[in-house]
């Protein structure tokens, strides 16, 4: 995988393997058979935390928080992991002035400044995949994976989050596992469908629209 910029939909049945081809990605599962590259570098056997010191992040499926740390521990906390001190939630904030501007730069920029003192546990659904979107942005990746980030939004909320992606994430390359079609082509640059693990279309959205093998496996006509 390279980056620079632009955006990949993967959609495809349930079990069609999008949320196994992440782990191998990420280095969670390893492959059976091939090799993963990353920024032209063979990381197929290197540990998932090297990977995102390279430039990888990731957000996942099911939302994965500490639910009773406030919003801006979780941030700070996740943008402590990639610098060289450690972040200790009782010391005065003013100490952590770098990853207290930085903070408050991606909270105002997703629109939760003001929550910043709330409880993970006291956000709506919706807010809590914004602040999962803001940990993925914390290690400042080259290429960030989103398994569907807008599962259990309303359309609306659904609608909202794609444009977030499109207007934070400018100069990062996203590859997004996305159940929602509307907001799949309204976002993507380009699409690839799996079925059964393996790729039966690859190309702009207008391409797959068209195709007839994926409306017969995806789309069911």
């Amino acid at each position: 995988m390279e980056h620079g910029g632009g955006r990949v939909v993967i959609i495809g049945p349930n079990g069609a393997g999008k949320t196994t081809l992440f782990n191998v990605i990420t280095g969670e599962l390893a492959p059976s058979a091939g090799k993963v590259h990353l920024f032209s570098r063979d990381v197929t056997k290197m540990p998932c935390y090297r990977r995102t010191h390279l430039g990888l992040g990731r957000t996942f499926q099911v939302t994965n928080l500490f639910t009773y740390f406030t919003v801006m521990d979780n941030i700070l906390l996740a943008l402590q992991a990639h610098r060289p001190f450690r972040y200790q939630m009782f010391r005065p904030i003013t100490v952590y002035t770098v990853l207290y501007d930085r903070a408050r730069e991606l909270l105002e920029g997703i629109g939760l400044w003001e929550k910043q003192d709330f409880l993970i546990a006291e956000l709506s659904h919706g807010e809590m995949r914004k602040v999962e979107l803001i940990l993925g942005l914390a290690v400042e990746p080259k290429i960030l994976l989103l398994d569907e980030p807008t599962a259990g939004l309303t359309s609306s909320e659904a609608e909202s989050f794609g444009h977030i992606i499109r207007d934070l994430l400018r100069d990062v390359t996203v590859v997004i596992i996305e159940h929602d079609m509307k907001v799949a082509f309204a976002l993507a640059d380009r699409i690839i469908v799996l079925h059964q693990g393996e790729i039966v279309a690859d190309g702009e959205p207008q391409e797959i629209k068209a195709n007839p093998g994926v409306k017969e496996v995806y789309l069911g006509e």
